[in-house]
């Protein structure tokens, strides 16, 4: 596969004790963004020793108790053998080891495999999102430098990126020949061109872990983590580093000795290419990363020639709008929709890649009115999404004027990475109002009446809500006391956030605020 020589690429990494980030440029824009915490490292990767706790037969699936706070998923189509087009495709993932969709032979069910209380080895496939745990195989994979070695599965396959048909051949009759019994692989896409001695180290190295994966089977107690995948940095270079980046710059000296080392028993000519930053300038900021990433956290976008999109994340699906903004065109109306569209089609695969935006994606382009204009902006989506390591299909534009597509997701988003939902309003972007809370107390008040034996009552609010519970000045309070017949004295408290109401006996000083809030 020819190099792209009009992009040129660059890899920078900023490493504390604390945190690993990878940024990668293309043409020095930002397009992809990956952390690792040193207290929370990502799972996808990680082998374990489980237990099944459940078998549904009516999912096909079973939960896999793995040692984590959250049971892992297993769907039976991740304990059957791919074909072999799909291990090509597995192969073009990198490091995305999450498997393609299998087709489940006829006959084959999750209860004729699995038995509740059963030990398994499982991989890890998707870090867990949201509410869910992670994804799990039983086809394990350990990726080397130049093939990922599948130990349970004795087929070879090629990395469709890898198009010379005498160069595939050679590969897979090269590797099927130094590969064990019983095991197969999937040649990447860095292997094109190399020998057979490439491939000799990488599975002498991938066989001797396996083989300490399975002692540590024999001897674990269930659950038990089996085998750690590789952190962020080796991961990098082993998945990406390949000819087709022109420089790796990084900003520690342990992290820049580690990768020439590693680069010099597999990739030696690439060790020109990796430069230790010296400056005191943080790293981030001298590459205008920081900045960057900070636009990440806004769901607008602004494009260059004045129109903009907007991303807005839901645990179901993402939802991205095109608008026109401030462009307005220089001919007519159709032009600068084209124009405004062909834009937003470049721009939106790169804001999925740096996002790290997953799942069902519902893209609402400006309507267009001819057809080959439509086609036109939908064939430079699919083109700008050529460059996305994850797997993404995009589906014709909809009755609506909608397009759909899909992408890989295999751990959160980068706005999961970043932040919390609010403690105020649970993550909606949304907060009641203070008309809506000053209603809520007089609710809550009436249960107090009905529910509870104290009938003189103290009520806590936030100083705003308080202000405006009582913005009826004594004759709404005197109603309320009459209607409810209670005793109320109202008290602001600051220390209680916007939507907290707290009740209390005024006699007892016991809190009823439990009994009356269901």
């Amino acid at each position: 596969m020819a190099r792209d020589k009009s992009i040129y690429s660059e890899i920078i990494v900023n490493a504390s004790p604390n945190e690993t980030r990878v940024a990668i440029l293309e043409n020095h824009l930002l397009v992809e963004f990956l952390a690792e915490r040193a207290d929370a490292a990502r799972q996808v990767g990680d082998i374990f020793k489980g237990r099944v706790n459940a078998v549904l037969p009516g999912m096909q699936a079973a939960f896999v108790e793995i040692g984590l706070e959250k049971t892992a998923f297993l769907h039976v189509s991740d304990m059957v053998m791919p074909d072999a087009e799909s291990m090509e495709t597995f192969a073009e993932a990198g490091d995305r080891p999450e498997p393609p969709a299998r087709k489940v032979p006829r006959g084959v069910s999750i209860e004729g495999l699995l038995k509740k209380g059963q030990e398994i080895m499982v991989q890890v496939t998707k870090e867990p999102i949201g509410t869910k745990g992670p994804r799990v195989t039983t086809q394990i994979s350990l990726a080397g430098r130049y093939l990922v070695l599948m130990p349970r599965m004795p087929q070879v396959g090629v990395s469709r990126k890898i198009e010379n048909r005498e160069d595939r051949a050679r590969l897979r009759e090269t590797v099927h020949g130094v590969l064990p019994a019983g095991m197969g692989a999937i040649v990447r896409t860095v292997a094109e061109g190399k020998q057979k001695r490439h491939f000799v180290s990488d599975i002498r190295y991938l066989t001797g872990v396996w083989k300490k994966i399975e002692e540590a089977n024999e001897r674990m107690p269930c659950p038990s983590l089996l085998h750690k995948e590789v952190g962020l940095t080796t991961g990098l270079i082993r998945d990406l580093f390949t000819e087709d980046v022109d420089r790796l710059i990084l900003d520690s000296r342990r992290e820049h000795k580690q990768v020439l080392t590693y680069l010099q028993s597999t990739s030696p000519e690439l060790r020109s290419r990796v430069h230790l930053y010296k400056e005191d300038t943080p790293i981030f900021d001298a590459y205008e990363i920081e900045n960057e990433i900070q636009k990440t956290l806004s769901s607008k976008i602004w494009l260059k020639a004045g129109g903009y999109i907007v991303i807005e994340q839901a645990e179901a699906l993402v939802a991205i709008d095109v608008n026109t903004g401030r462009y307005t065109g220089e001919k007519d109306q159709e032009e600068t929709i084209v124009r405004t569209n062909l834009e937003a089609a470049r721009e939106i695969p790169r804001q999925l890649r740096l996002r790290d935006v997953g799942g069902i994606i519902v893209i609402d382009f400006i309507d267009m009115e001819k057809e080959s204009n439509r086609e036109k902006v939908l064939e430079t989506l699919r083109d700008a999404l050529k460059r996305d390591r994850s797997r993404t299909k995009t589906f014709r534009v909809s009755e609506l004027g909608l397009v759909e597509m899909t992408r890989q997701r295999v751990r959160p988003s980068l706005l999961h990475y970043f932040s919390s939902p609010c403690p105020h309003c649970g993550g909606t972007g949304k907060r009641l109002s203070l008309a809506t809370l000053a209603m809520k107390v007089e609710r809550l008040l009436r249960r107090v009446s009905s529910y509870c034996d104290e009938k003189k009552v103290v009520v806590k609010l936030n100083p705003e809500v308080a202000v405006t519970f009582l913005e009826g000045g004594a004759g709404r309070l005197e109603e309320i006391e009459k209607r409810y017949r209670l005793s109320v004295e109202v008290q602001d408290d600051p220390s209680l956030g916007r939507e907290e109401i707290r009740v209390f006996g005024r006699r007892s000083g016991k809190e009823l605020t439990d009994q009356v809030v269901f």
